[in-house]
Parts: C-alpha cells; sequence; structure tokens
C-alpha cells in the first residue's frame, strides 16, 4: 500500500514536474513550467524522505540565469535565489492522513460532544468567535461559511471548531483550519474535531491536507495527535517579493 493517496501522489507530482526539467538527480530537481502563475512563480518542496523539488517559470529561471545543462545543488539554487533578491515566503509543513491511517479513521464513530455546525449556529460560532484573540482567529482561519465546519461543545458552550475549503478549483483537495479556546486546550477537543472533519471530507471525496508554519509547535503536534503524517515543506515566493512579477 502506498504511505499517501494518489490524489496527493498526482498533485504535486504535476506542480513540481509539469514542464522542462532542466537538472535532476537523486536529492534535488528543478523544473520550468509555463504555467505556474503569478502567485506561485517559484516554488520549493522538501519531501519527508529529503528530497528537494524545485519550479519556476521561464522569466524567473531567466532572471536567475538558470538553464538546462548546468550543474546545479540546492545550495547553488539558494545562492541564485539570494543573489537574484528573490524573497521566499516561509515554508509550512504539509501533513495529510496516510493510507492506513484513513482506512481506521473511516471506521470510527463521531462523538456526542461534536457535530457539523451550519448557517443555523451564526449565533454560537459569532460568541465562540468573540472569546477568541484576533491572532489566534487570523492564524487559524476557521470560519462558518466554508464548505465544512465542525465544532466540539463543552457544557454547551462551542470550544473548538475547525473549518475546510477547497484548496484548488481542479483538485479534490481541502485545506484546514481548527481553533481551540485557549481555556479549553489540552483536552483533546482539536485532535476530535479535526478527526471528524477529515472523516467527512474522505466521505465527499475529497482528500484533506493540514499546514501550519514550521515554528508552530503547538499546531505540529495536534497534526501528528490527529494521526497524520509529514509529507513535507513547501514554500512560495513571498507576496512582497517584486522579483519576476507583473509590473
Amino acid at each position: 500500500m502506498p504511505l499517501f493517496s494518489q490524489t496527493i501522489t498526482d498533485f504535486w507530482e504535476s506542480q513540481f514536474f509539469n514542464g522542462d526539467v532542466i537538472y535532476n538527480d537523486e536529492s534535488f530537481t528543478v523544473t520550468i513550467n509555463h504555467d505556474l502563475n503569478e502567485d506561485s512563480r517559484v516554488m520549493v518542496l522538501e519531501t519527508s524522505d529529503g528530497r528537494v523539488l524545485a519550479v519556476l517559470t521561464p522569466e524567473m529561471a531567466e532572471k536567475l540565469d538558470l538553464s538546462k545543462g548546468q550543474e546545479l545543488s540546492e545550495l547553488d539554487f539558494c545562492h541564485k535565489l539570494n543573489e537574484g533578491g528573490v524573497i521566499l515566503h516561509g515554508a509550512d509543513y504539509l501533513f495529510y492522513f496516510s493510507e492506513a491511517e484513513k482506512n481506521v479513521l473511516l471506521q470510527e464513530n463521531q462523538e456526542e460532544t461534536l457535530r457539523q455546525l451550519t448557517e443555523q449556529d451564526d449565533a454560537i460560532f459569532s460568541e465562540f468567535e468573540s472569546s477568541a484573540s484576533e491572532q489566534d482567529l487570523d492564524d487559524a482561519y476557521v470560519e462558518l461559511d466554508h464548505w465544512a465546519v465542525f465544532g466540539s461543545f463543552e457544557r454547551n458552550r462551542l470550544v473548538c471548531a475547525a473549518s475546510m475549503y477547497p484548496w484548488e478549483d481542479d483538485v479534490q483537495i481541502a485545506d484546514l483550519g481548527v481553533l481551540t479556546l485557549s481555556s479549553f486546550r489540552g483536552k483533546g477537543h482539536a485532535r476530535k474535531v479535526v478527526r471528524s472533519i477529515c472523516k467527512y471530507a474522505y466521505e465527499h471525496g475529497y482528500e484533506p491536507q493540514y499546514r501550519c508554519q514550521l515554528d508552530n509547535e503547538a499546531s505540529t503536534f495536534l497534526a501528528k495527535a490527529a494521526g497524520l503524517t509529514l509529507f513535507g515543506k513547501w514554500n512560495v515566493i513571498s507576496p512582497d517579493c517584486t522579483i519576476g512579477g507583473s509590473e
């Protein structure tokens, strides 16, 4: 059995191998792709097995003096990014369920203190938001109008919520965010909500995706506690970087 689903494998291969491979060895690959949009004109993926994949637009390759046939290493590539003034946004960890863990998840029953939230829960959700800090709300990006929303309750109060939205228009991957009110953390609410919403995603044809910044230790711990497996570290060009962008 493969570690991750074919949906995940195919998606990331399409991101990093569609185009002209200008350098490839057992640990590092660079590809030029004409179809990248401006927001992803440079992307780097370091997979959990140690491979580093880079992709960029032809315009960016020209600016960085990258061409087919030249010897490259990951360090060389990073130097060229620095010399060219290219700033990356800052990597995210990418977590997915392994195929084995997915099968376990699909057999679970939802706990009574958990349920799906709808627009009828607007008052409950508003109270939940008002009890969270602005920073936590921004970091989690949990919204009641997302494609799927689940919540965990304690004494009839919503104390943890997770929401999902389709990540790309043409691929069945749903990106999730989760937020637990600070005074209710450490009680297992987030783990249960994440597993419930991910089961719902699978049942509706989506592959759940969990992302977090590398320095977010609590979120990284939650991903592992919820049964997710690290796929890799993904980085894109910073939205503040004007190199190789439209004028």
